[in-house]
């Protein structure tokens, strides 16, 4: 792929091959880096684990701007794409209408975590005034290359204006996060639900918990030995979600390596036996919930070990919000709200432009009247 031109005389907008080309510190040192799944240590673990790059439709191409003396200023976790795999903003349609009128899809460019439906800045800058110039970059990347189209998925609510302003197109969707509203304890947050959910949440954990050991790891506490069991627990949920696991086994110990005291792995353990587990990041503002899986089937252990443990963590740890992944309306019962999430699009071809768009206005408007709908049915007092 070329580069862009300099977007201004003192500053250059251009491609690198990698994120691992850049210095870790660099790319640190950008605001929004601090989100787990954009900073250094996430994505060159996916790159150097062979979870993205060659042969996996995921090829790094970050965007980023450099001043005159080479200084990393600017940033964009950018991928070219031969397919829309692991992205959890479904454009399927929009590609088989594409190809439907004689177009092209694929390749496209996205803007992203990979295999990672958690909210972030998607432009990582050290002035906000650089949006604009990042976002050129992509458009200009796309246009050199033949690119149909660019998405930014799960974009930080705080920078949907920025890609609104460079006339990019908005589209919405609904994920169910727990929003932590103070609780001192799991008690706590039981006391503001309705008596018989309040009894419901009470039974499910005590079913789950029954006959079990609960282990919470971090950081050097996680051995190989976990790692593998996790591994197992990972290939069968990919195996029955997507098909193909997408991370390699390498890349958990890479993320241990790099990245563990920003991991909890919670496993569960029948005598000495771990039977399934759960794997979630920590960041400033949330705690992620990303993987699970099991290799025997105790009823309400997901339940268990994906959003209560989680909320524990929070509560101890002070963090606004759980994010549980995508989709997932179980989770409106046991407490996770309906909010609002946001993805950008940019296509070059004008009437495929504005055919996106009046899809998108009519599917917002649905999206309005289902948060209503869940609104109105999470089980919290009323008043809460």
């Amino acid at each position: 792929m070329s580069d862009t031109e300099p977007a201004k005389s003192e500053l250059t907008v251009r491609l690198g091959p990698s994120v691992g080309s850049f210095d870790r510190d660099d790319w640190n040192a950008l605001e929004g880096a601090g989100n787990p799944f954009v900073s250094h240590e996430f994505l060159t673990a996916m790159e150097d684990s062979g979870s993205v790059g060659k042969g996996t439709g995921w090829d790094p191409v970050p965007i980023v701007i450099t001043d005159a003396a080479g200084k990393l200023m600017a940033a964009m976790p950018s991928y070219a794409k031969g397919h829309s795999q692991g992205e959890f903003v479904f454009d399927h349609a929009w590609a088989d209408a594409l190809h439907r009128a004689g177009g092209q899809y694929y390749p496209k460019l996205q803007i992203a975590a990979p295999f990672t439906p958690a909210n972030g800045p998607r432009l990582l800058l050290s002035d906000r005034a650089l949006a604009p110039h990042l976002l050129k970059g992509a458009e200009a990347v796309c246009l050199k290359n033949n690119l149909s189209s660019a998405h930014a998925t799960f974009i930080d609510p705080d920078q949907v204006p920025l890609f609104e302003a460079g006339d990019w197109l908005i589209r919405d969707d609904i994920q169910f996060h727990w929003l932590n509203r103070d609780y001192d304890s799991f008690e706590g947050f039981l006391g503001a639900l309705t008596s018989r959910k309040r009894k419901d949440l009470r039974k499910e954990r005590a079913k789950a918990l029954e006959g079990l050991r609960i282990e919470r790891l971090q950081g050097d506490e996680i051995k190989p030995e976990h790692w593998d069991a996790f591994w197992i627990f990972y290939q069968d949920t990919g195996a029955r979600k997507w098909g193909t696991p997408y991370l390699t086994r390498e890349a958990f110990t890479l993320l241990g390596e790099r990245m563990g005291e920003a991991i909890v792995l919670i496993l569960a353990f029948d005598e000495d036996v771990p039977i399934a587990g759960a794997l979630n990041f920590i960041g400033p503002e949330a705690i992620y919930g990303r993987y699970w899986g099991c290799t025997k089937d105790v009823r309400f252990l997901h339940f268990e070990l994906c959003y209560y443990q989680a909320i524990d963590i929070a509560i101890d740890l002070g963090l606004p919000r759980v994010e549980a992944g995508a989709q997932g309306g179980h989770k409106l019962a046991r407490g996770y709200e309906p909010v609002q999430t946001h993805s950008a699009h940019w296509l070059a071809e004008p009437g495929f432009k504005a055919a996106i768009a009046d899809y998108l206005e009519r599917e917002r408007e649905g999206i309005a009247t289902d948060q209503i709908f869940l609104d109105q049915r999470t089980p919290f007092k009323k008043g809460n």
